[in-house]
């Protein structure tokens, strides 16, 4: 204790020089906007750059069984499109005109590529970051989706990072559908399992059953029409009775996260425009 003592009285100058230098930048920075925004953006930065290194080594360990995952599906779809030529075909269809189809969804396809740097799951509020950002094409309000299904929605950007407002968040609103039925709904996490999401706002009248597939509505500029999301894993009722509450087992496994896809969005100020002037007219 007394060497402990004498150590802080010969070095009381350094304590307490460094306690003022704390102080004193604590105040810049929290009391001068600009200074403030300044060092917001570059340990944003610095973090990225941290996040960035950690999903590089996390994301190998998952090569394998990713590899297997994607050859999986790509025989799956192949074997689709297959059949779908066939189908065509036989529906006297020209093969010429089923390579245009072919060609022009692959040339409007805009996909911007990315990767999960940092992932949260146990939060009630989770959040991904993705490797690219504003300098990619990125910007906020864009949906991202992985090989399995709907991700989240991008927050904000840095020309370097992006932070995903993942569907595991309890702020998160999706709308969407029951294929083949058309009843929509809209899906919030409860911020308990991370496999399970609740699709509310269902009326009494919709038809569907256990283990139906549940898609992005397109009722929104954010995700198409048709995205998958997941399945009806149980069917109760809302809290006042009035309606069906779906539980839904989601189709990601936010635990795998690696690769994603940020989708461009449509026009959304064309469609904001139409909208007003609709209800204007009403």
């Amino acid at each position: 204790m007394r060497n402990l003592l004498n150590f802080l009285i010969k070095y009381n100058y350094w304590f307490l020089f460094i306690l003022l230098e704390v102080t004193s930048f604590t105040l810049l920075f929290r009391f001068n906007h600009y200074q403030k925004s300044s060092f917001f953006t570059s340990s944003n930065v610095a973090a990225g750059e941290i996040y960035k290194l950690k999903g590089s080594v996390t994301s190998y360990f998952f090569l394998k069984d990713a590899n297997e995952d994607l050859l999986d599906r790509n025989m799956l779809l192949e074997q689709q499109i297959t059949n779908l030529r066939k189908e065509l075909q036989e529906r006297g269809v020209d093969s010429l005109d089923v390579d245009s189809i072919k060609d022009r969804a692959i040339n409007d396809l805009h996909v911007i590529k990315a990767n999960v740097i940092n992932n949260s799951l146990t939060k009630a509020d989770n959040y991904l970051t993705l490797d690219k950002g504003s300098d990619a094409g990125i910007h906020s309000e864009m949906g991202v989706i992985d090989r399995n299904g709907v991700v989240g929605i991008v927050y904000m950007t840095t020309p370097k990072y992006s932070v995903v407002l993942s569907m595991l968040n309890t702020k998160s609103r999706i709308g969407c559908k029951i294929l083949g039925s058309g009843y929509f709904g809209t899906l919030r996490w409860e911020g308990s399992d991370s496999r399970y999401a609740y699709l509310n706002d269902l009326p009494r009248h919709a038809k569907f059953s256990l283990g139906d597939t549940l898609v992005t509505s397109g009722y929104s500029d954010v995700f198409p029409a048709g995205v998958m999301v997941g399945t009806i894993d149980h069917i109760g009722n809302s809290k006042d009775g009035l309606s069906y509450q779906l539980k839904i087992r989601i189709a990601t496994d936010f635990g795998k996260l690696s690769s994603v896809r940020v989708l461009p969005k449509s026009n959304p100020m064309e469609r904001r425009l139409l909208e007003e002037m609709a209800n204007k007219q009403q």
